[in-house]
């Protein structure tokens, strides 16, 4: 099979061995002394998670990190691990747009940054049988993994422009409850919700196990298509501390996102033999291979689409409007991509880019 597009010039072996090389200028890094022995990093049991998934299961973010001890934790959603982000539980964390946004501004831009992206799509409404169009939607019961979630955030903005009127309490002319992803596989099946928007494999789990039809795929209501799904955000403080850590996280997940583009025929045994770990249960060999065929890897975070994001978190009622000035620190990323004779990336205003 063959793994969809990457958005950045990320395409041979070379540029991730002169990124592992350390060939960034020192200017690329912010200053510290990188008293840190350990990095520990969050992430999703989900495909729009490979890097995360693929890098730590085949090592290539440990052997980035060298001699710092990697430890990991898994979530659900992005609420709950930003939680654990902002209470100095975890140092890092692959992420949706929208936790992040939504953490950044409520501290006033003091809380974290996104140093590179990871996933581009992979997120759509599926519903089900005899339900068509927008209209059908009201009074009907749809699910979100969690309230102010990246896709819980994009229903919400997206019933808005149909007319209707959602309640983060569960009110309004369509009724979203956020639900753990497992459980609303469950409750789909059973009958019991009528839809949800979600994030691969979910989207493919209810559409090839439980008989659903995707009524929106989220890359639709984007230019090309192109909409950051996972992101690479880390605790300012910690970055400060430890600017080499940080270069070496971001050159592992460099290397995790290159792993997925060079072995498209291995990626999706890799991949679902990490989720059986996380999970207790393998995917089938048609889900994990839809599911990789919606998705992109690229370590451009798209930084051009986030001030639609913050528009939409407003509409959607989840969060408040706020400035995202600095969410952004692509330095590390940059200069390791400018040294390895690749393009950069930007940060369209809202950050430090320039190596």
């Amino acid at each position: 099979m063959k793994i969809t597009r990457i958005a950045t010039a990320i395409t041979t072996l070379g540029l991730v061995a002169a990124m592992m090389a350390g060939c960034a200028s020192a200017s690329a890094q912010p200053q510290g002394t990188d008293q840190a022995t350990e990095l520990r990093l969050g992430y999703f049991a989900n495909v729009t998670h490979a890097p995360a998934l693929v890098g730590v299961d085949q090592g290539l973010i440990q052997n980035a990190l060298g001699d710092v001890k990697l430890s990991t934790q898994v979530f659900n959603a992005g609420p709950a691990e930003i939680e654990a982000l902002t209470a100095g539980a975890i140092d890092a964390a692959y992420i949706g747009p929208s936790p992040a946004i939504n953490s950044f501004i409520q501290s006033g831009g003091q809380s974290a940054v996104i140093v590179a992206g990871a996933a581009v799509g992979g997120a759509a409404l599926v519903v089900r049988d005899g339900i068509n169009s927008p209209a059908d939607l009201k009074g009907k019961t749809l699910a979100t993994p969690q309230l102010g979630n990246t896709q819980d955030v994009a229903l919400r903005a997206w019933l808005s422009e149909q007319g209707f009127k959602t309640d983060p309490s569960g009110g309004g002319d369509v009724n979203i409850t956020p639900t753990d992803n497992a459980q609303t596989l469950t409750l789909f099946q059973q009958g019991k919700l009528d839809g949800a928007w979600l994030p691969e494999p979910w989207v493919s789990r209810l559409v090839l196990d439980a008989g659903a039809h995707v009524l929106v795929n989220e890359a639709s209501l984007w230019p090309n298509g192109a909409f950051p799904t996972t992101v690479l955000l880390v605790n300012a403080d910690y970055l400060k501390a430890n600017p080499g850590i940080v270069a070496n996280l971001v050159k592992g997940n460099a290397a995790a996102v290159q792993w997925l583009t060079d072995n498209p025929t291995q990626a999706p045994a890799a991949v679902n033999a990490s989720l059986a770990a996380l999970t207790g249960k393998p995917l089938s060999d048609a889900v994990i291979q839809r599911s990789l065929q919606n998705v992109s890897f690229s370590i451009d975070p798209h930084a051009e689409a986030f001030k639609t994001l913050v528009s939409n978190g407003v509409t959607a009622g989840t969060q408040r409007d706020g400035s995202i000035d600095g969410l952004f620190d692509l330095r590390i990323l940059n200069g390791l991509l400018k040294a390895s004779g690749a393009a950069t990336v930007s940060a369209d205003g809202l950050g430090q880019d320039a190596p």
